[in-house]
């Protein structure tokens, strides 16, 4: 690792004045940006230790009834929160599937949003021709082992996937991200905070220079009874998802009146399968609705040789999500 300087913020405003110089980045549990440090991806000069601010450690209800998760909670206080479990239980699944247990412990909620978006190639030094770590010099990926990459959104500049469990649940949620900068504070739409690569690869996301993620804001609750988080992996515990799918669903008996599904592993971003939400509003929860549903989130797919299996395993995991959101155990025969 390099050498480094450590400053300790005490408040929000210390921390954004301290990270207005080059070199320095903000850090929290660390749990991704050490390993960056460590594998000679990042080079910070200064680190900003921002954790002793306890402004941006609470969980509190908003006055329209949503909920605020402050940047340092850390990931398994918010989804063993009582107010999470009950009322959002789609995002406790999620978290509670990410990393292990250990990391969860240290891992905050503002970190998990500001993780690199997943590559061998980008987190292997010795592999030179990585967009994303050095832009021009090409995407390793694009002809070499892809198994784990984008199938959605993805350009000629970079493949790789975002490797946040919680953010798939965020993206379902309608959540927003409250930021603070030199200048302002502003809300970011779940949905444009994390970037698909275009021809800007290094860039993950849309906040500004030294600017500092403060909460995480959830709509009020909508999506309480049916909800499910799906995660499919090559092993049980501590492991990437192949492919995710955050499902919830508002039911009038057998009829969903609303749909949110978004999907993991499988873009740049945390995909919204928005088409697939359209067609299943209004209607009765049948076998040729919802197969064609999933068909239809997966139309604009483009896989790599490596990784064509994500397709069917997309749409399975869509039917198999949504059934189990609706409270069936079984599949459709």
């Amino acid at each position: 690792m390099d050498a480094i300087s450590y400053q300790r913020a005490t408040d929000v405003d210390a921390a954004i004045r301290a990270v207005n110089q080059p070199g320095a980045a903000f850090i929290g549990g660390g749990t991704n940006l050490l390993d960056l440090m460590k594998g000679g991806v990042a080079h910070p000069v200064t680190l900003i230790d921002i954790t002793r601010i306890d402004a941006l450690s609470r969980i509190d209800t908003l006055a329209d009834g949503g909920l605020r998760i402050g940047a340092l909670v850390r990931n398994s206080d918010a989804a063993n929160h009582p107010l999470v479990r009950t009322r959002y239980p789609l995002l406790t699944q999620a978290l509670l599937s990410g990393a292990s247990a250990q990391l969860r412990n240290m891992a905050t909620v503002g970190g998990n949003l500001m993780q690199r978006t997943r590559c061998g190639y980008f987190y292997d030094t010795a592999f030179p021709a990585c967009n994303k770590r050095a832009p021009g010099s090409g995407c390793a990926a694009l002809d070499g082992h892809n198994r784990m990459h984008a199938i959605l959104g993805a350009s000629r500049q970079c493949v790789a996937v975002n490797p946040s469990d919680m953010s798939v649940a965020l993206a379902a949620l309608d959540a927003t991200v409250q930021v603070r900068g030199p200048q302002r504070a502003r809300t970011i739409a779940f949905a444009q905070f994390h970037r698909l690569p275009g021809d800007r690869p290094d860039l993950d996301t849309t906040l500004a220079p030294g600017e500092l993620i403060t909460s995480v804001d959830l709509p009020p609750p909508a999506f309480s009874e049916h909800a499910h988080y799906l995660k499919i992996r090559d092993r049980a515990s501590y492991a990437f998802a192949l492919v995710s799918v955050a499902a919830a669903l508002q039911m009038d008996g057998a009829r969903v009146t609303a749909a949110r599904i978004a999907l993991g592993g499988v873009a740049h971003r945390p995909w919204r399968a928005t088409i697939a939400e359209q067609q299943l509003a209004g209607q009765p929860l049948r076998e040729a609705t919802l197969r064609a549903a999933a068909q239809a989130a997966l139309a604009d797919a483009r896989p790599l040789h490596g990784n064509a299996f994500k397709i069917p395993l997309a749409q399975r995991a869509i039917v198999r999500s949504v059934l189990l959101a609706a409270g069936q155990t079984g599949d459709f025969a």
